[in-house]
């Protein structure tokens, strides 16, 4: 647990209020190894969810490092882009993923995958106000196998359908505040993803409407060798 603690101290730095994230109780560290849990979303082969990727406090410190960034002063810019030189928490933030990753005994990425060195060099933060979303797509092919996304501040429900017409029904995800979503092969490639708000602007979850605030997103993606 030290050496999570220092290495996550590295990656998002010292909590505001001066208090050191190893005299923290273990329920707001963040989870890896035995403590990580991995959710395989059944339908879709490729697709994994750690839905307590990240504690409360490392949420904060991670939203803090991109605002501080000011990519988002003006309200009509709503999306940063970084190829090759990450800012150094994407980077640290990278080196975690692929820590959990390896913490458990799951394929949760492909193993030659883990060899890339680096896991990721790029970067989308996207800032959505809302009933804001995104369409159906699949990421372009300029990019990798294996995409993670990480949210933050406010929950949102993401679909995946078929890319192809082919006989298999829509499957929703929930995405809460601190989750880490992984796509590689099949869900990479064979099923587009969205934020679907098209109805009245709001997303609905097990029966109960979403309480909507602006949520940010990290996507980690690497770029085909030329």
């Amino acid at each position: 647990m030290d050496d999570e603690a220092e290495h996550l101290k590295a990656a998002f730095g010292d909590s505001s209020d001066g208090e050191d994230f190893a005299d923290r109780p273990e329920k707001e560290t963040l989870g890896i190894g035995d403590s990580t849990v991995w959710e395989r979303v059944e339908s879709i082969n490729g697709l994994w969810l750690c839905r307590s990727f990240l504690s409360i406090h490392h949420q904060s410190e991670l939203l803090s490092a991109i605002l501080k960034e000011g990519w988002f002063v003006e309200e009509s810019i709503n999306q940063a882009m970084r190829f090759g030189d990450l800012p150094s928490w994407a980077t640290k933030l990278s080196d975690l993923i692929q820590e959990t990753v390896e913490s458990v005994d799951l394929s949760v990425l492909p193993a030659d995958l883990l060899w890339r060195e680096p896991l990721f060099d790029q970067l989308i933060v996207n800032s959505y106000q809302p009933g804001e979303g995104i369409c159906a797509h699949v990421d372009l092919l300029r990019f990798e196998d294996g995409i993670a996304i990480v949210s933050l501040e406010s929950p949102c429900v993401m679909r995946f359908s078929p890319a192809e017409a082919v006989e298999a029904e829509d499957v929703d995800v929930l995405l809460s505040p601190g989750s880490l979503i992984l796509m590689s092969g099949e869900a990479r490639y064979q099923w587009k993803h969205e934020i679907n708000r098209k109805e009245n602007g709001f997303q609905v979850w097990e029966g109960e409407e979403i309480d909507q605030k602006r949520r940010i997103s990290i996507t980690l993606r690497k770029l085909c060798q030329a």
